[in-house]
């Protein structure tokens, strides 16, 4: 990563108070960044900034993506403190661990509130600022889970799936603007999103997952995000051999439908 280029930078981060949000702070910092810390769990925001290195620069804002009517406010409160928003980190979200079948939709909707809805109202709160900045980048964290469906997974695909269109979009629209949007896909990385995952009823998955445990590193993660980030690149695929099956849906669809009904889904 060119660390310069967050040097001074202000960086909003949701989903900040663990995996790679958490990991997103600390490199950044290392970087010289100066940063805004959301996430629902206003303690462990505060234990993650008095963590670290250039604590005095950041500022912990609670931001529930369940209920986002406060986020515009929010946008200009950051601005009127910092002077501008540079890069919104859009990385908040839930998993899911259910059938279609058994998943209520209560769930399927709290599912799409938080991982789209959520995701684009955080966006919507800056881009007023961006637009009068006339520059503004976003990161918008996805999954390989938006590049095809997986088991248990059905509502959080359809939610990943979704931003690609939205950001595709947008980011025509705002081409005036010199709006950046990166859309990112990691695949298996070591965070708690499987524990954090929700069952058919809303209740928390509770456990880590294999595939989750044996998972890329959050640190390496993070460094490949910030560097396409620094790139400027349009979409980014994030994993290690699991990535291949993005690449088998789309080239040779007959021999994705062969394998990845097989594979494990934990």
């Amino acid at each position: 990563m060119n660390s310069s280029y967050f040097h001074q930078k202000v960086v909003w981060i949701t989903g900040a108070s663990s995996g790679i949000g958490e990991e997103f702070a600390r490199q950044l910092d290392r970087a010289g960044a100066q940063l805004i810390l959301s996430a629902r769990n206003v303690d462990k925001l505060n234990e993650l900034k008095e963590s670290l290195q250039h604590k005095e620069q950041h500022l912990v804002v609670q931001v529930d993506l369940a209920d986002t009517s406060n986020v515009g406010l929010l946008a200009q409160q950051i601005v009127a403190h910092y002077g501008r928003i540079d890069v919104l980190i859009n990385n908040s979200g839930i998993s899911q661990r259910a059938t279609a079948y058994d998943t209520t939709m209560d769930v399927n909707r709290q599912i799409m509130e938080v991982n789209f809805f959520g995701n684009i109202a955080m966006t919507k709160a800056v881009l007023p600022v961006f637009r009068q900045q006339k520059s503004g980048q976003i990161l918008v964290i996805s999954s390989i889970a938006g590049k095809f469906g997986f088991y248990l997974r059905s509502a959080y695909s359809a939610s990943k799936h979704a931003l690609f269109g939205y950001y595709e979009s947008l980011v025509m629209e705002e081409s005036d603007y010199n709006l950046k949007v990166t859309v990112a896909c990691p695949g298996k990385i070591n965070t708690p999103i499987s524990t954090n995952a929700v069952t058919a009823e809303g209740k928390a998955h509770g456990k880590m997952d294999h595939n989750q445990a044996t998972g890329m590193s959050v640190e390496d993660c993070v460094k490949q995000l910030l560097h396409a980030l620094v790139k400027n690149k349009h979409e980014v695929l994030i994993g290690n051999k699991e990535l291949i099956a993005v690449q088998l849906k789309r080239f040779f669809p007959r021999l994705f439908w062969k394998i990845i009904p097989k594979q494990s889904p934990t």
